[in-house]
């Protein structure tokens, strides 16, 4: 097995040529088997064998920097750095992460996990070697997805100033994790069918490097002219009109094709660009159909790629899809927003449906929302549907944009709270924080399915900026008893007793009732109230609460620093109102990727542990 040779970075070296199409494959059936024991991301993986081979071979590990955009692809690149025996506990708690970590090999060379960073980190190291006087090679990889995010053509425009080697490989699969949109796709699109121009191209290169002497000279002035080659065949060539030279495009599969531009851009005193083509889900045909869900997957089998665990129950994307659809009918002025993400937010069915109100606008969540802001001052009624980690790239356009004019954009926030298995630059555990600060901003969250679904319906009808952050996974059907119409700032008894409240947001509500069933079983009377609004608090609730209760205990699942609890601790200081309080949250710290059950028990945010929290108060408190 060619791949038991591959012990650690730079081993691959050491390969014969045939034994390169072998280890290929090796870790194509590798990744196949390991990934759908633990789900992870296998479409983006498969994409890239060869170009990460390529990378491998022309570069020295880890003296040179290799940075992968978002970093889901980084599999291989894990594999040909030793970490072999690492993919048993894939992304699970306590185990290898499904992204490049500085921790975890000196090969990592900078943390990714979300979109269009590696340029702006790679120029980042290419100016530090020159101030250093350290010698190696930068290369940023970036999908082209990834290349739609706004911060990428920042980069692009500060790296054209650059006067030393820097190398930026585009990944050009067409996908992002839904299929790519917009003018930068279709730019890129016609690359593909360029074949007079590669055609030409090599054919007058390679005569004229035949030509002794001047030969060289001659191929490098065609490079760097601004009416080279490329202008006369493909005008307006956008790289090169930047200032980065451009190289390609080179077929993915081609390990050699894909050594030799990187050879030649290693050569180049300045910012170059190697285009290469890839195609996503190569090498497993279930995910060469149906790449975006096999983008990021829950265990499966390798025979039909069909879900190992099938779900029995809708989850709360589900929900939201089947409200959004609902309200698609009902109302001409309802349009939904998503940056590349129509399948994992749920908007397939209302694209489908309604495709002349439904916007895709790429991996560009700032552009999203701004965009968003200009359909609501002209009338409409924009529902932006975003998981809740990728909704902080857009906070200024939140603030500015949305908030400032009160514009009534709806922000869906799906994956709030623990996501689990992707970590730390995943987890939706700041929404509440950074959203709760700004004036005109209202904030909700369901306990169940059914509030869900109203709350979709009443924030589509409220007039001001409002969100509604939901969790990952499977929708509680409990307390459906409880459905009282939704009002702005007023929360919603569940059971009303005496002695300890638990005041929950959302999620927290669920475990809320565990805690509630274990303090009953030990004699301690307690009530639950469903909070629903983040913000504004319900005020008068909280006002009347110290009147029965002596201990008030907020439930959320955000990071505890400007979260609902604090903010209920603030209001009874200054009001004077004296009760003692004990705030539930996340701790103030990154949560790894892990089982979301070991990781709720981790932090301390589980049944148990909040139970065992209150009656330690309760316990400190009376000896005081």
């Amino acid at each position: 097995m060619v791949l038991e040779k591959i012990q650690k970075e730079n081993d691959i070296k050491q390969l014969e040529d045939e034994e390169l199409k072998i280890l290929a494959s090796e870790i194509r059936e590798f990744l196949i088997q390991k990934i759908s024991l633990t789900g992870g991301h296998l479409a983006s993986n498969l994409g890239v064998v060869e170009l990460t081979m390529a990378l491998h071979l022309s570069l020295d590990l880890p003296k040179d920097k290799l940075i992968w955009d978002v970093g889901h692809q980084s599999y291989t690149h894990k594999l040909l750095t030793g970490r072999r025996e690492g993919f048993d506990e894939l992304r699970k708690y306590g185990g290898m992460s499904g992204f490049p970590k500085r921790k975890e090999s000196a090969c990592d060379c900078f943390d990714t996990g979300h979109s269009s960073t590696s340029i702006s980190a790679g120029l980042g190291y290419a100016h530090a070697r020159e101030i250093t006087g350290e010698d190696y090679r930068v290369v940023s990889v970036i999908g082209d997805g990834a290349l739609t995010g706004g911060m990428a053509f920042e980069a692009l425009n500060n790296a054209a100033q650059l006067k030393t080697n820097f190398i930026i490989v585009l990944n050009d699969n067409n996908m992002s994790i839904s299929e790519n949109v917009g003018g930068l796709s279709t730019y890129l699109g016609g690359f593909r069918t360029a074949d007079a121009y590669l055609g030409l191209k090599l054919g007058v290169f390679n005569s004229l490097n035949k030509i002794p002497v001047y030969g060289d000279k001659m191929v490098e002035r065609i490079r760097r002219t601004k009416s080279g080659i490329k202008q006369l065949l493909i005008p307006g060539m956008l790289f090169e009109e930047m200032g980065i030279i451009y190289l390609g495009p080179v077929d993915g599969a081609d390990i050699r094709g894909i050594t030799r531009l990187m050879r030649e851009a290693s050569h180049i005193d300045g910012p170059v660009l190697v285009h290469v083509l890839t195609h996503k889900g190569d090498g497993y045909l279930p995910a060469e159909r149906h790449p975006a869900r096999f983008h990021g997957t829950e265990p499966f089998d390798i025979e039909t790629g069909l879900p190992s665990r099938p779900r029995n129950k809708a989850n709360y994307t589900d929900i939201f899809s089947t409200v959004m659809r609902k309200l698609g009918d009902r109302d001409e002025r309802v349009v939904a927003v998503t940056a590349a993400m129509a399948d994992g937010t749920g908007l397939k069915r209302f694209r489908n449906m309604f495709p002349e109100r439904f916007f895709d606008v790429g991996i560009a969540e700032q552009h999203a929302v701004t965009f968003a802001a200009g359909l609501a001052a002209a009338g409409l009624k924009p529902i932006f549907a975003v998981y809740s980690s990728f909704l902080q790239r857009a906070y200024d356009q939140i603030l500015h944009d949305v908030c400032i004019q009160d514009l009534p954009v709806v922000f869906a926030i799906d994956r709030a709270g623990l996501v689990g298995s992707d970590g730390e630059t995943h987890q939706g555990i700041f929404d509440i924080s950074y959203l709760s600060c700004i004036p005109n901003m209202t904030i909700l969250a369901p306990k169940n399915k059914w509030e869900l679904s109203d709350m979709v319906k009443y924030a589509v009808a409220f007039e001001h900026p409002i969100a509604i952050r939901y969790p990952r996974g499977e929708a509680y059907d409990g307390l459906g008893e409880y459905r009282e119409p939704i009002a702005c700032g007023k929360s919603e008894w569940i059971y009303r007793e005496e002695g300890i409240a638990l005041f929950a947001l959302g999620s927290m509500v669920k475990t809320a009732e565990e805690v509630r069933r274990k303090l009953v079983g030990q004699g301690y009377a307690c009530s639950l109230i469903n909070a629903r609004f983040a913000k504004p608090l319900d005020e008068a609730c909280l006002r009347t609460l110290p009147e029965r209760h002596a201990l008030v205990v907020t439930m959320e699942e955000n990071v505890i620093n400007g979260g609902v609890g604090e903010h209920v601790t603030r209001f009874y200081e200054d009001s004077q109102i004296p009760v003692s309080v004990l705030n539930i949250a996340v701790p103030d710290a990154y949560v790894e990727h892990g089982n979301v059950d070991i990781l709720r028990k981790e932090i301390g945010i589980d049944a148990d542990t909040v139970t065992a929290r209150i009656l330690e108060k309760i316990r400190k408190e009376t000896e005081d």
